[in-house]
């Protein structure tokens, strides 16, 4: 078990973090790559990502294994995350003293790849392999997924900022999902090792992630910046079709999307609603939202969340776009 230990000044420093981070995606994703558990969630996506998958899977399995420790570098907490190359050159500019350390502890592993050694002396042509393999995986493995993984953290995101209006943060933090359990002062988390983290004052970053499973993680240090990572709900068919693959023309989800209840649907869920709260908006029925709902998800628009017994629908990047479209003034 995870303990996580807050003060009157930790909890007023929670915060969500604004988005998927490219990095936490790439080591929770090689890793439940690994995996043969979570078929459900996981299944169709592994089976389309596998034979895809150049030598950079192997080059960061030895790194990232399914089980048990993995380096805190190839997950840093701070400098410039925007963009997939800001958070290599974070990555590129680590420490040689965190190197050696981190892959120290990662030594006893019988899976470390002989190259390591020259990686953790701080060599650069190994440094410039490692970033070139998680580029490399990045692009072969989840950039075709990318608008579906932001959709579905935003989805998540919404979910929390709406807890933490209704509850605030000691209801953010005990709603997190049943591997947590609030007890004040102390966050229990469901986790594969006894540890403990003491904030002392720093805050913490509640990281949602697509491809975080089963269980939560953080760092193995407690000096670095706190920050725990949580696996996120799944809508059941997000692998769907392999991104590129398109129905013939005419017959897509996108045909019977018409009407004004839909539409709206679309708007409200711009910046994110329940099916109550669209019900009440649109004065329509709670199984009519749900309807449009379907629709608009099979076309790829929205993105819904189950929690707590209330789906939440948030647009997603399509949706946003057609919205846009929508608002733009028409050409003379």
């Amino acid at each position: 078990m995870l303990r996580v230990y807050f003060t009157s000044e930790d909890l007023a420093r929670v915060r969500v973090a604004p988005g998927p981070d490219h990095l936490w995606e790439i080591a929770n994703s090689v890793q439940t790559l690994q995996r043969h558990d979570g078929e459900r969630v996981f299944g169709t996506w592994r089976h389309w990502a596998r034979p895809r998958l150049s030598g950079s899977r192997a080059l960061l399995a030895g790194l990232l294994p399914p089980r048990g420790y993995s380096p805190d570098f190839l997950t840093p907490t701070s400098g410039d995350r925007t963009s997939l190359q800001a958070t290599l050159d974070v990555l590129m500019s680590t420490p040689r003293p965190r190197l050696r350390t981190d892959l120290s502890q990662l030594a006893a592993s019988p899976r470390l790849p002989g190259w390591v050694h020259s990686l953790a002396a701080g060599d650069t042509d190994a440094l410039r392999r490692l970033g070139a393999a998680l580029h490399t995986y990045q692009l072969e493995a989840i950039a075709p997924y990318w608008p579906r993984v932001h959709a579905h953290v935003d989805a998540d995101r919404a979910v929390r900022l709406y807890t933490l209006l209704d509850r605030g943060t000691e209801g953010l933090l005990a709603g997190l999902g049943p591997q947590f359990r609030w007890r004040p002062p102390v966050l229990e988390v469901a986790y594969p090792v006894d540890q403990e983290l003491h904030l002392r004052g720093r805050g913490l970053v509640l990281q949602p992630s697509f491809f975080c499973w089963p269980a939560p993680t953080t760092l193995a240090d407690d000096a670095l910046p706190p920050v725990l990572v949580y696996p996120i709900h799944h809508a059941a068919d997000w692998a769907g079709a392999a991104p590129g693959e398109h129905p013939p023309h005419g017959t897509g989800p996108l045909g019977p999307l018409l009407g004004h209840t839909r539409a709206g649907l679309l708007r409200a869920a711009l910046t994110g609603c329940s099916t109550v709260e669209a019900a009440r908006l649109l004065r329509v029925t709670h199984p009519a939202v749900s309807q449009h709902a379907n629709v608009l998800r099979a076309a790829g628009l929205i993105t819904t969340v189950r929690t707590g017994g209330r789906s939440f629908h948030l647009a997603t990047t399509e949706g946003r776009a057609l919205l846009a479209a929508e608002g733009r003034p028409e050409s003379p």
